[in-house]
């Protein structure tokens, strides 16, 4: 029986902006007899008085726009099959034996990222007494195949939700990231430091950017996938309350919006986005 998917997601400007700069976007293809079709996104937007607003929405269309390709038509038989080894690396981290080649959706996504950026940019260079500046970070998920293929920019995060655990997927573009990777920082800074929102890569302030693109997921039932903006996960301070309203909560506009309040009640210092999809 082919998987099904449940999907929500909310944004909110939380207590201290008066900008929403955050920008959400799912669809789903599902079909009585073949495996769904999903597309999962969240950007957080940069750059000052509406500029970003104006990146995490361009970000958000260009990248729609781009991924369209994923619920059209398509030999089926072109969708490369992982084996054992690297299905179980790909969840637990640990490196595989030989590297995985590129997929037809990683490049997929490594191109539609890559026009996002151009997007973003070009709008900035067009518009510069508006928009100079502006960039915005992304993160998403594309489902297909029964396979969920992760990619990020910035610090915006995917969660992996499995057997009540909750793994973190991409890995943060930031300054303090950079410095708790080396050693230089306790992992705690990552939620008080003071350049914490010092990110080095987003969409639109080179010419080019570098996404992760991580290797493909193979969805089991029951699991999820929890995509997000820093307002959410940096308000929450560890992944264990975002564990507890998955747990209690299975119907993802329920959990989103517990998630959000939660975010709000801690502070709500930052806009807040979420999307949640379970995979039965």
């Amino acid at each position: 029986m082919p998987m099904r998917i449940r999907v929500a997601g909310q944004t909110d400007p939380g207590q201290l902006r008066e900008m929403n700069e955050d920008s959400f976007y799912y669809k789903i293809m599902e079909a009585s007899d073949e495996e769904p079709v999903g597309l999962f996104l969240v950007a957080d937007g940069m750059g000052g008085h509406l500029a970003g607003e104006v990146a995490s929405m361009w970000a958000v269309e260009a990248l729609k726009w781009e991924l369209s390709l994923l619920f059209q038509p398509r030999d089926p038989r072109a969708t490369l099959q992982l084996t054992g080894e690297e299905r179980h690396a790909t969840f637990t981290g640990e490196r595989t034996t030989k590297p995985l080649a590129e997929t037809e959706i990683q490049r997929l996504i490594r191109v539609a990222i890559e026009r996002a950026n151009s997007v973003v940019s070009g709008y900035a260079r067009k518009k510069p007494d508006k928009a100079e500046g502006m960039g915005s970070t992304v993160t998403l998920a594309v489902v297909e195949q029964g396979l969920a293929t992760i990619a990020n920019v910035g610090d915006s995060r995917t969660y992996l939700w499995r057997n009540g655990e909750l793994k973190q997927i991409t890995e943060d573009h930031s300054l303090t990231a950079s410095l708790i990777a080396a050693g230089n920082l306790p992992p705690e800074a990552i939620y008080d430091h003071p350049q914490r929102h010092v990110i080095y890569r987003c969409l639109g302030l080179e010419g080019y950017v570098e996404a992760d693109v991580f290797s493909p997921v193979q969805l089991q039932s029951g699991d999820g996938l929890l995509l997000c903006s820093d307002g959410l996960w940096e308000m929450l301070r560890s992944p264990q309350p975002m564990v507890e309203v998955l747990k209690s909560t299975p119907h993802p506009t329920e959990a989103c919006h517990q998630l959000v309040q939660m975010a709000n009640d801690a502070g709500g210092e930052d806009n807040i986005s979420v999307v949640i999809a379970r995979f039965e």
